[in-house]
């Protein structure tokens, strides 16, 4: 593919698809850890006050990640039909396609900022105990503004640009802001430079001027380039396109509710077996979460590619594509299951202090835990973004649901609930689940790939 959208007259090599899966994800991904690390930095500021607070800027996060993430797969078919639309050489379609996806974005704010009002009535309604309710509902009340700011920088661009070679954008704007929240969190968290002290609601408040931050620098620049405004010009959002948005975009945001569900409550799970245990699950998830970013990143890449040969007619191309992606999302996922592996206490120390014993322990063998399912977590995020790139939704999510819920979580409550494994016995429900998952989503690409698939068709 070139930079017109094009796609080469020669059938690719399976090295020509490496090289240019990874040419579009590296940017990807690399925004994708920047942004992990702005995570990561709240999480390692935050548990210098100690498990409470640590626990609750992790439970806190996790509910403002978990619901967003849901949203904006609501957002993500504009990736799916500007990749088609390019393909086919149809750039006329792609104004209409951004500002109703703009729109889209927009009407989803609504209930994203009502849900995080009511936090805390939600945390009680689930059995988490009162003060920490009490203190994740004040700390979402501050959190909940991200929503405006997350919605354009991470539900529309993230999924309009990279089908238009926008990817370096996406980077670069994400680089500064990783940057600029680690100075501001630190500042707020512990008034230096002039700032107010705001503790635990400091990491909310840095996170929430930032991340409205990116969202009005992207539009600045899509807006501003000369080269991006025929793209994004003023069209008049069309109630057809919404309709095939929501149609291909419902059964993504019901997997990806599903999948962050299942860690949503595991975390819950583990919060009812104390402070420390929760402090421990957020520190093995946010280290797991950094590996798991350059997998999304080929996810986001083979998305747009598959839809690419989709829309230029190249049924074999995209079978091509979408193989070459898994084995890459896989490849990169056993080196860093070696990492965890071979330092897991290396890795837990860069969260915890040793002399924290109980939470330092959980979360060490919650990282060999992890080892066990790395491969599959990177196999099952890239095939069913190639499975999105032919337009295939609703089965990826049946396999999704059935796999997590039907499998992985009543797996996960008996070893910890029943069998008393503890928070470990969690954890081995979800390798189990994402196991599951993996080897189904991968079956499903292996034969729907084989088919004649036609673009999705729009109004």
């Amino acid at each position: 593919m070139d930079g017109t959208g094009r796609l080469p007259a020669q059938p690719a090599t399976f090295l020509h698809h490496a090289i240019e899966t990874l040419r579009l994800a590296a940017p990807l991904s690399i925004a994708q850890l920047a942004q992990m690390m702005m995570g990561v930095t709240d999480t390692v500021l935050l548990g210098g006050l100690g498990d409470n607070p640590l626990a609750v800027g992790g439970l806190g996060t996790s509910l403002l990640l978990t619901l967003m993430l849901v949203l904006q797969g609501l957002v993500m078919p504009v990736s799916v039909l500007v990749a088609q639309a390019r393909g086919a050489g149809r750039d006329t379609a792609l104004p209409v396609l951004y500002w109703t996806g703009m729109l889209l974005s927009v009407l989803l704010m609504v209930p994203a900022f009502a849900l995080f009002s009511v936090a805390e009535p939600l945390l009680l309604a689930v059995g988490e105990p009162p003060a920490l309710a009490h203190d994740v509902g004040r700390f979402m009340s501050v959190l909940r503004w991200c929503t405006p700011g997350e919605m354009i920088a991470f539900g529309v661009m993230r999924s309009f640009l990279p089908a238009l070679g926008g990817g370096p954008t996406i980077l670069w704007v994400t680089l500064v802001a990783a940057i600029a929240n680690g100075w501001l969190c630190y500042g707020l968290i512990h008034g230096a430079w002039g700032l107010p002290a705001l503790g635990t609601d400091g990491a909310a408040m840095a996170s929430v001027i930032i991340f409205s931050a990116m969202g009005v620098a992207l539009l600045a620049l899509v807006h501003g380039r000369a080269r991006m405004r025929r793209f994004v010009a003023w069209a008049r959002p069309d109630g057809a396109v919404l309709r095939v948005m929501l149609r291909l975009g419902l059964p993504i945001a019901a997997t990806l509710a599903v999948e962050a569900g299942l860690f949503l409550a595991v975390a819950l799970m583990i919060g009812l077996l104390g402070p420390a245990a929760l402090a421990a699950q957020q520190v093995a998830l946010n280290a797991l979460s950094i590996a798991f970013m350059i997998p999304l990143g080929i996810a986001q890449a083979v998305n747009v590619r598959v839809g690419h040969h989709i829309g230029a007619g190249d049924g074999p191309g995209a079978r091509r594509a979408g193989l070459v992606a898994i084995g890459l999302g896989a490849t990169f996922e056993v080196g860093s299951a070696l990492i965890l592996l071979l330092a897991p206490r290396t890795v837990a120390g860069l969260y915890l202090d040793p002399a924290n014993v109980e939470a330092f322990d959980i979360a060490v063998g919650l990282l060999g835990v992890a080892t066990a399912f790395q491969v599959a977590d990177g196999v099952q995020v890239v095939a069913v973004g190639a499975l999105r790139g032919l337009g295939d939704t609703r089965v990826p999510f049946a396999l999704a649901a059935l796999g997590y819920w039907g499998i992985g979580f009543p797996a996960a409550w008996w070893l910890t609930m029943r069998a008393g494994a503890g928070p470990a016995g969690a954890w081995w429900g979800l390798a189990l689940g994402l196991s599951v998952v993996a080897v189904l989503l991968m079956a499903r690409f292996l034969r729907r790939s084989r088919l004649t698939i036609m673009p999705v068709r729009l109004p």
